[in-house]
């Protein structure tokens, strides 16, 4: 299931141009940080930052891995991405411009199936609200495996049997 975008009152270049301009130490937004604003939000996909590197030298786009790295971070702070981490892998998510959601991940394939949840929404309202606690976000990550996979270790059984 692919979650639709959600109307938004800023771009994200022009909300993460907000943020740089309101830290402590007002910080320039570069060329560099846009062509990576734009590549990052011109498609909803998850992603990760080696994988982001390779697609933009593919698109031509001269961005040092260590700027990458940096504003994957301050748009993490930013509230545009969200962090997901994965064992020893951390990908992205695009935080702005879509509702809120959860993942499931298939540890055979790699597959990430977001999804949404009254149930699980009303359900962490009740635990937070219990321990009268006020949460500032989540992210969560159910793994196990997907349908195609279980219908191919289903299909190997048939097989040997």
């Amino acid at each position: 299931m692919s979650l639709p975008a959600v109307a938004v009152s800023q771009t994200p270049e022009s909300k993460f141009r907000e943020y740089l301009a309101s830290r402590p130490k007002p910080q320039r937004f570069t060329e560099q940080q846009r062509e990576l604003v734009d590549h990052i939000f011109a498609k909803h996909s998850h992603f990760d930052a080696e994988g982001l590197i390779e697609e933009l030298k593919g698109a031509g786009k001269a961005v040092s891995r260590a700027t990458v790295y940096r504003t994957l971070s301050k748009l993490v702070d930013a509230g545009l991405l969200r962090r997901i981490e994965l064992g020893k892998q951390t990908v992205f998510d695009h935080d702005y411009g879509y509702p809120q959601h959860d993942h499931l991940v298939c540890e055979g394939c790699g597959a990430m199936i977001e999804f949404q949840s009254p149930a699980v929404d009303a359900a962490l309202r009740e635990v937070t609200g219990g321990h009268q606690f006020r949460p500032g976000g989540r992210t969560l990550v159910i793994r196990g495996t997907c349908a195609a996979c279980n219908a191919a270790r289903a299909a190997k059984r048939r097989l040997v049997m």
